[in-house]
């Protein structure tokens, strides 16, 4: 007796061929505005998720991809994840500027103790000069931390 027939059974791979197959990306993104800024594409969705934490971006956009026979793309999906908001830090300063208020000299430092020894190197250079310090973050942009010097004395 011969084997039966089984009507419309698919392999996998028979079936992947018909309908194409699924290529999926990640992008770190900080909104979900159709103008948005996004960074990427990532593999894996940990390490848009890592790249989402270092840029302050609060949402993953995952692009879906079907690819079609003729590798052309026939469909895209946008699936957006909003990340759980991070535990805020105390200071998280990305840069710090130094200006002088007196003749307008300035500088930008990675940590404070640069900005302290600039601040040092300038008003012994001259005397009588009074140097400003400002904190650059994401979130809440160039500003200027009040009476600085007066709390390293």
């Amino acid at each position: 007796m011969a084997p039966a027939k089984t009507r419309g059974a698919i392999t996998p791979g028979a079936k992947q061929k018909r309908m194409g197959y699924k290529e999926t990306f990640w992008m770190a993104c900080d909104s979900t505005e159709q103008l948005r800024a996004e960074y990427g594409p990532f593999h894996t969705r940990a390490e848009a998720e890592s790249e989402a934490g270092k840029l302050g971006f609060s949402y993953l956009l995952r692009y879906e991809h079907v690819i079609g026979e003729n590798d052309d793309i026939k469909e895209v999906r946008c699936i957006f994840i909003e990340l759980p908001e991070p535990p805020r830090q105390l200071y998280m300063a990305e840069k710090l500027h130094t200006r002088c208020s007196t003749c307008g000299a300035s500088a930008v430092h990675d940590y404070s103790w640069q900005a302290e020894v600039w601040a040092d190197i300038h008003e012994f250079e001259h005397s009588r000069h009074r140097i400003r310090l400002f904190e650059q973050t994401r979130a809440d942009g160039l500003k200027e931390v009040p009476g600085w010097r007066d709390a390293c004395a």
